[in-house]
């Protein structure tokens, strides 16, 4: 049996979001596009990086932390470069939604031009949901790839003992409307788990995986509560894969992974750093498809073929993601345990905005 959610209309959820940014010194446009991202990725199901998440991240590590990791109303500057597909910004620690959102728009409009666009991002604040931005890039007909360094290092390298990675997802987008009825979005967390799933299921009172996380003297723990540091998937494939997003980072400007967020250190940086790449379709084309097929025929095909054979009851990813956008359609808003209500209500205490109304929200 499903889990009973209560049903929150997507305006009202935006206006809340909205003055809770703009409470804490935002501007109106990145407010609202932080609440937008918000909306998207409760409406395909993701609670790990809803607007509980990213306004707890704010509040720890951004505009409310001590040394302020994120700084409301600042003006990303675009550095100079001799390559016109590739774009390399300081975001001056501006809010990571409105920072993602715009270089994602700006990677399509490179993309239309030259065939890829990339927009690299030194000095940035955590974007938080991945999936979201090349998930938008993809239903728009383009393929798109982004990775970030996650706010802190917590997660132990394969045969370590001291977190010194980043959750550091990967998030990739392929435009298979056409064929499948949504676009295929593969986004992960390099480790087991998230660390806003922990936030999650400490909230909801559920335990953890296993092999998931470790406590603070290096136990695998099922606690929640316990949990101080994270494991990488798939041993050393995940670390690797971790690996990936902090020499990215390296070579954008990112500084040392085990003082982001966490400590300053004059002379260095405490901000992550983003990497965006949109390609269009028509630049990958061979155009000697077999059978005559079309470049979107000869993708359908090539899923089938992966689908067949006996494996028909097998998921592609973003098929979860697009289950839960039906379900979130068919309820009419965004679907909100108890738990994260009571949340949203505290937060809408604080900035002087209307809560919720438990007794009156639709359940679905």
């Amino acid at each position: 049996m499903s889990e009973t959610f209560h049903v929150v209309k997507r305006e009202a959820h935006e206006a809340l979001v909205t003055a809770a940014y703009v409470h804490r010194g935002f501007g109106a446009k990145e407010s609202a596009q932080a609440a937008q991202m918000a909306s998207m990725a409760t409406h395909h199901g993701i609670r790990t990086h809803n607007a509980l998440k990213a306004l707890h991240l704010d509040e720890l590590f951004g505009s409310g932390a001590k040394v302020p990791g994120c700084t409301p109303n600042a003006t990303v500057t675009r550095k100079p470069s001799r390559f016109e597909a590739a774009e390399v910004w300081d975001a001056h620690q501006k809010l990571g939604q409105a920072v993602a959102v715009d270089a994602i728009e700006r990677c399509i409009q490179l993309a239309d031009k030259y065939g890829v666009g990339t927009v690299s991002v030194d000095n940035a604040f955590h974007y938080l949901w991945g999936g979201g931005y090349v998930m938008e890039a993809a239903r728009r007909g383009y393929i798109a790839y982004t990775n970030c360094t996650a706010t802190l290092a917590e997660v132990v390298p394969f045969q370590g003992k001291f977190p010194t990675l980043g959750t550091n997802p990967h998030s990739w987008g392929f435009p298979t409307t056409d064929s499948l009825g949504f676009p295929i979005v593969i986004d992960w967390a390099t480790s087991v788990i998230a660390m806003g799933r922990v936030q999650v299921l400490k909230r909801e009172g559920k335990p953890l995986p296993p092999d998931a996380a470790v406590d603070k003297d290096g136990k695998v723990t099922l606690d929640p509560n316990e949990a101080v540091s994270l494991i990488p998937f798939g041993a050393h494939k995940g670390y690797g894969l971790s690996l990936i997003n902090e020499i990215v980072a390296a070579f954008i400007g990112g500084s040392l992974p085990t003082i982001r967020s966490r400590e300053h250190v004059p002379g260095e940086k405490q901000s992550c750093a983003f990497f965006f790449q949109v390609i269009h379709p028509e630049a990958l084309s061979a155009g000697v498809f077999a059978k005559g097929r079309s470049q979107s025929q000869n993708v359908k095909a090539v899923i089938a073929d992966i689908l067949g054979h006996g494996n028909e009851k097998c998921m592609l990813p973003g098929q979860l993601e697009a289950a839960a956008a039906e379900r979130s359609r068919k309820a009419g808003g965004l679907l909100f345990s108890k738990a994260e209500i009571e949340e949203f209500n505290r937060i809408a205490a604080h900035c002087g905005q209307r809560p919720f109304d438990l007794a009156s929200l639709p359940v679905a």
